[in-house]
């Protein structure tokens, strides 16, 4: 212990009998460092500095577009001044380097804004298809008899591709009158099928879901009857943001596809038939931002490109 004490003695009075270390020339060097990196981050048109503003109107932007529910056009004016004037206040950080200004989410924008799978690279023709027809409600038996198939051919191809084939469709199945089509021998459709580039399983599905109709319309008196009886008469409406959240099946498409197949329908399972619904109008898909979704009211019947319909049969169908 007393060897000890007297070591640190020894060295305490050494460090005291001895001037200090000069250590002036490290304080200066580390202050002179850190003044030149406050100066480089500091320094108005630094590429570090750009890049901090270009991050923080990001986040900005994002906030903007997560909170921008319930705004009105003044306060997204009012944001927009504000914006500005901070722009003209902090001048400094953009004397070398210019950013877009912030892009205020609008409420008008998104109400016009399209479903999400139409894309500005989309065929005019499916454009067409999702504006006019998709989601409307159907009460024609003809047109759909026409849906049915036409959602049952998109197995394993496209909406896109299935339409530019609509008039194929149509002269190959009789205008899809249900009563000739029902009536189609082997001989027939194997006709069908090496002239249209059709394939044989189908064209006998399609034909057995003929048959299948006439005994639905015994029963109920039309198709429309019986489909539109699974929704009480009335479409479902859906409130869907994104077209991600859009199933592809539902347990109403799976009670219809149950009962089809109980009577003896093909091609009929819950994808395809929630897609035939879609497309009959029983189910509106249409995203709450989709100005097609407020214009999918009006009730319309078989429509062809050759014959409008007649305001006759127009009037029959709004009744129904």
């Amino acid at each position: 212990m007393c060897s000890s004490k007297s070591r640190g003695l020894q060295r305490s009075s050494s460090f005291n009998g001895q001037p200090p270390p000069n250590r002036g020339p490290l304080l200066e060097r580390r202050n002179s460092f850190n003044n030149s990196i406050n100066g480089r981050e500091a320094a108005a048109g630094s590429i570090a500095a750009a890049r901090r503003e270009q991050v923080a109107i990001l986040q900005e932007q994002r906030k903007m577009r997560i909170a921008h529910y319930g705004r009105t056009v003044a306060t997204n004016k009012a944001a927009l001044s504000n914006n500005k004037n901070d722009d003209n206040n902090n001048n400094i950080h953009h004397q070398h380097y210019s950013f877009p200004p912030l892009a205020v989410p609008c409420t008008q924008q998104q109400q016009d804004k399209r479903c999400t799978f139409i894309t500005p690279n989309s065929d005019p023709l499916y454009v067409a298809y999702h504006d006019q027809e998709w989601g409307v409600p159907v009460h024609d038996d003809k047109l759909l008899f026409e849906l049915l198939v036409l959602t049952g051919a998109q197995v394993g191809s496209d909406w896109t591709s299935v339409l530019k084939r609509r008039q194929d469709f149509r002269d190959a199945l009789s205008g899809f009158d249900v009563d000739i089509v029902s009536k189609f021998s082997e001989k027939k459709m194997s006709c069908i099928a090496a002239e249209y580039c059709m394939d044989l399983g189908f064209l006998r599905g399609v034909v057995d879901n003929a048959k299948m109709i006439l005994e639905v319309k015994k029963e109920f008196g039309s198709l429309d009857k019986y489909v539109w009886g699974f929704v009480n008469h009335k479409p479902i409406t859906t409130q869907y943001k994104w077209c991600h959240k859009i199933p592809a099946k539902t347990s109403k498409s799976e009670t219809i596809s149950k009962d089809m197949v109980r009577r003896g329908f093909r091609v009929v399972g819950p994808t395809v038939i929630h897609s035939f619904m879609q497309a009959a109008g029983l189910t509106n898909d249409h995203l709450i931002t989709c100005p097609s979704r407020h214009s999918s009211n009006t009730l319309y019947t078989c429509i062809t490109p050759s014959s409008p319909p007649s305001s006759s049969s127009s009037s029959s169908s709004l009744s129904n």
